[in-house]
């Protein structure tokens, strides 16, 4: 597919190598102008682009920037865009930590509702319920016993399969997640979220969610983090998010 990448940070990133890997053709931009993202793109082997450029003559367009510079984006940025081009978001909401408050996800909208009321365009919501280090690492072949899961939602099917199809060609598994207003059960801090789950689990994991639960638990994470102490593994992260997401009652 050719696939258009806005976003150079560790998930953008991340995403480029392994989807041109996968054999796709991939392009990448970021706010700083195709020679800011030239060196991601000549690593990973991929396209540098503007971002007016990088959603052109595409099957898919990732978002793969904070939540918060989805306002940033230009305006009129899709207008030009097919219908039948997949979006997916990538972001997550993190206030007090990287984000500014935004009033109508902390009064429960959906997170990707939010980014599709910004860009004006409908959005399938994947690859933010796992850890970057997961992302890189730990794609398996179809088929083995370890192979972990991401969660997939959204309203267009047709897209929504698109997108996973791009999951299950990076070596994971891909989940269906229910609606966009369903997403929110693969926000940060739900029991589905950052946990390194095989399908089964994450399916189960979705379904026990509560709404407006996670957000305590998300904004306990510095202290949580500052517990686990200045240089914390891998699977110390995946533990304590196991043991943190799946807590009932939010604390």
């Amino acid at each position: 597919m050719r696939i258009g990448i806005i976003g150079t940070g560790n998930i953008g990133g991340t995403l480029a190598r392994k989807l041109v890997a996968a054999g796709h053709d991939v392009r990448v931009a970021n706010t700083r102008g195709v020679e800011g993202a030239r060196e991601l793109a000549d690593a990973a082997k991929a396209t540098a682009a503007s971002l007016q450029d990088v959603v052109q003559d595409v099957e898919v367009v990732i978002l793969a920037i904070p939540l918060p510079a989805m306002r940033d984006l230009p305006a009129g940025l899709f207008d030009a865009v097919a219908p039948t081009v997949a979006v997916i978001d990538t972001s997550n909401y993190y206030p007090g930590m990287r984000d500014e408050p935004i009033a109508e996800i902390d009064e429960g909208t959906a997170e990707s509702i939010w980014v599709v009321r910004q860009i004006g365009r409908p959005v399938i919501k994947s690859f933010n319920n796992i850890l970057a280090y997961s992302l890189a690492e730990l794609g398996r072949p179809a088929g083995a016993t370890d192979r972990l899961a991401i969660a997939v939602a959204g309203d267009d099917e047709a897209a929504k399969q698109t997108a996973m199809t791009l999951v299950d060609d990076i070596g994971f598994d891909a989940v269906d997640a229910g609606s966009l207003e369903e997403s929110w059960r693969q926000q940060p801090s739900t029991p589905a979220y950052c946990c390194d789950d095989n399908a089964d689990t994450m399916r189960a994991a979705l379904a026990a969610a509560v709404k407006g639960e996670a957000a305590a638990k998300r904004d306990r994470l510095p202290a949580l983090f500052a517990e686990l102490g200045p240089a914390p593994t891998h699977a110390d992260i995946v533990a304590m998010n196991r043991r943190v997401n799946r807590q009932v009652g939010g604390s």
